[in-house]
């Protein structure tokens, strides 16, 4: 698999040289000849790849509408109605394969060790759900989750991911325009999975089944797994390992019919608890495909689970800091499955620039703040876009130097090993009251528990 150099992307200027860093030029025309739509009549105003590039652009600026970010990126002048009826028109798989094509890991081994684990690129699987306004297309097709009281204020499409831990770099996703479960999303998901992976999972994905989709999809590819599993999940010991933690057989049921078996799968559980200082041990249990308690220490592995929580992170600036709005800007169920996706390439391009600041730093990526890059990138490339013809190469090579370096200078501290009760101030079922804020500062405690199953 081709990685990226320092020295490449260090000549990234404008937004289109690192959009294409992504996916080359003559490589999105191609999937947009494949996936979009055919052609008819004259040639459209804007082409099929600029409507791409475009739309991501749209999903990093600030201020303005589609129309008036096309004409920043491209220059060419189009109304939004157009610019909405060429996105109907193309509709959703080319986007979706332009996707697949454009993300791909991007850490390194030795430049990046901190997104690895004994040379397994750490990878963190969950879903999300996007906001959408209220209008008769989208609630024609979508539905409310229902509330306590009423349904919600809105309907939401739910995704689901696969991010780099380390770097925040998304690797995949799938959006479900059917409103399917992040279940259903994730196995689908599965099948972008490659070697050398090792991939972090939630309770949710804590079951026999999907602990059995999981095995056989990352034995075919060289990968392997690490998710916390749920209490209720049985599994008949088979051998105790020397650092406590066992080989345990799971059954697998049968769909043809309740209380029958198919089979069973061999994983590796760690059992372990889990506090902050002042706080309550938290029981976790854990099943992973690295059967090796010398080469892989449970106690190693217990604190590593840990790490999945960067996800919610890359989930919060994605939804949050990324947007000016809490719902998605389009109409339609395809048109915002595509803003989607745009916002995923979206933080593809912003993690990569991320990278290039880092490494003008010498920090690690994830203490390079993710507001002051998304401000000083946008600056950045109005000033070149303005400048453009304007600018000698050398000028422009500086700026940009010094642009990297202004972010770099103001990278986040380390990461304060700080946290905070997991309570709601409307508790529901059995969820504790939140009355007052309060954290709990210092290290987390691991206490590896062995197991007695044999």
């Amino acid at each position: 698999m081709r990685h990226k150099t320092s020295s490449v992307l260090s000549n990234v200027t404008s937004f289109t040289q690192a959009f294409h860093e992504l996916i080359s030029a003559p490589r999105l025309t191609e999937l947009w000849q494949r996936h979009g739509p055919k052609p008819r009549g004259q040639p459209p105003k804007l082409s099929g790849a600029e409507l791409v590039r475009s739309l991501v652009f749209h999903g990093l600026g600030a201020a303005g509408n589609f129309a008036a970010h096309v004409m920043q990126l491209t220059g060419i002048d189009i109304s939004d109605s157009a610019l909405t009826q060429r996105r109907a028109a193309a509709g959703l798989a080319v986007f979706e394969a332009v996707v697949a094509a454009a993300l791909r890991p991007l850490a390194q081994v030795l430049e990046q060790p901190e997104a690895f684990y004994r040379g397994l690129r750490l990878v963190g699987m969950d879903g999300s759900q996007f906001s959408v306004s209220n209008t008769p297309q989208l609630l024609g097709r979508l539905t409310k989750a229902a509330s306590r009281r009423f349904c919600a204020a809105f309907a939401k499409v739910p995704v689901s991911l696969l991010v780099e831990l380390g770097t925040h770099h998304p690797l995949a996703v799938v959006v479900g325009v059917g409103q399917e479960s992040e279940w259903a999303l994730s196995h689908r998901l599965l099948a972008q999975v490659q070697v050398g992976w090792l991939i972090l999972a939630d309770r949710l994905y804590g079951v026999g089944a999907f602990v059995n989709e999981l095995l056989v999809v990352t034995q075919s590819v060289g990968s392997h797994f690490l998710v916390r599993v749920r209490s209720n999940v049985k599994g008949k010991g088979v051998a105790v390992l020397v650092d406590g933690s066992a080989l345990v057989k799971v059954a697998m049921a049968d769909a043809s019919g309740k209380n029958r078996q198919q089979g069973s799968i061999v994983v590796r559980e760690i059992g372990g608890r889990v506090r902050r200082p002042n706080g309550t041990w938290v029981s976790v249990r854990l099943w992973t495909n690295l059967l090796g308690a010398v080469e892989y220490p449970a106690a190693e592995l217990l604190a590593l689970y840990a790490r999945r929580w960067e996800i919610e992170l890359f989930n919060r600036e994605m939804k949050i800091d990324l947007r000016n709005t809490e719902l998605l800007r389009s109409h339609t169920v395809e048109s915002a499955a595509q803003e989607i996706l745009a916002l995923v390439m979206a933080m593809a391009v912003l993690s990569q620039q991320r990278l290039v600041a880092a490494r003008a730093g010498q920090v690690e990526p994830l203490r390079i703040s993710f507001g002051q890059t998304l401000a000083l990138v946008r600056s950045l490339w109005w000033m070149l876009a303005a400048g453009e013809g304007l600018l000698e190469p050398a000028q422009v090579e500086a700026l940009v130097g010094r642009t990297m370096t202004m972010i770099a200078a103001q990278c986040l501290p380390r990461r304060r090993a700080r946290s905070c009760p997991r309570a709601v101030r409307q508790p529901i079922r059995s969820w504790p009251r939140l009355q007052a804020n309060s954290y709990q500062n210092g290290p987390t405690e691991y206490e590896l528990l062995p197991t007695s199953k044999a």
